[in-house]
């Protein structure tokens, strides 16, 4: 099996599992970072695939021995800290936890020092298939974007997704980036920096406004650093049947 990596060549499965062994990554977590950066090449999100390794290789402070630890539980809550460790194996953790204890109806979870987080909409798709529940999930980053009227970077694209899990195949999942591009469509080749804008063209403050109220969110949950805020509910229904019937078969949002 071999998938088109980020630069339009072919690679096979095996090798992004190599190059994150060769990085210091564990078996387990190597597996789990390549199965995310696959998932995003193939669902043609190449800022958040193949092209990540490279960067993960650069990141100064990287350290693939680094486990994400559980800091406090109570009912409907729970706090984790990176401790060291990339953001993705933060929520593969915490979603790894879910899938094992579906919360009912309500769980909220804040995860600290949580950096990178990757495509959030994978992470809302692992919950809404494995565990069979609503997740809504946003996430920090360094500020990407600035004011629609100008002036430095204030908030990062703070991106939003959300899964809905349904009985009847794949769920319906929303992953929307606050900026026209995203950090890692740049970090692709993608897009130019100059491309790093909220969304929206003369609607652009609405973007911004998102991005900044999400952000506030996140940090006034974390107190520091780059971090994530996950409400994970139990349905009580599920209509996404009945809209894919409407739809026509039209693509919804998550569809290939």
């Amino acid at each position: 099996m071999s998938v088109a990596a980020a630069d339009g060549s072919e690679g096979s499965v095996s090798d992004p599992h190599d190059r994150l062994r060769e990085l210091g990554f564990s078996e387990a977590d190597a597996a789990t970072l390549a199965d995310h950066f696959l998932d995003a090449e193939r669902r043609g999100k190449k800022g958040h695939g193949l092209a990540r390794i490279d960067w993960l290789a650069g990141l100064p402070d990287l350290d693939p021995r680094a486990r994400p630890r559980l800091e406090d539980e109570q009912p409907g809550f729970e706090r984790w800290d990176g401790n060291g460790a990339v953001g993705y194996l933060t929520l593969a953790a915490i979603c790894e936890r879910i899938a094992e204890r579906p919360p009912r109806p309500a769980k909220v979870v804040v995860a600290a020092h949580t950096f990178p987080t990757g495509a959030l909409g994978y992470w809302v798709r692992r919950i809404a298939v494995e565990a069979g529940r609503i997740a809504i999930l946003t996430a920090t980053s360094p500020p990407r974007l600035a004011h629609p009227a100008g002036g430095p970077p204030l908030v990062g694209t703070t991106p939003l997704a959300i899964g809905i899990p349904s009985p009847e195949g794949e769920p319906i999942v929303v992953d929307v980036s606050m900026g026209k591009v995203t950090h890692g469509d740049v970090l692709a080749g993608l897009a130019a920096e100059e491309d790093l804008v909220p969304f929206g063209g003369e609607q652009a403050h609405k973007a911004f406004a998102l991005a900044l109220g999400l952000q506030l969110a996140v940090e006034s949950c974390v107190v520091e650093g780059f971090g994530a805020l996950l409400v994970v509910i139990a349905p009580e229904a599920s209509t996404v049947p009945e809209l894919r019937a409407r739809a026509s078969g039209l693509r919804l949002p998550g569809d290939r």
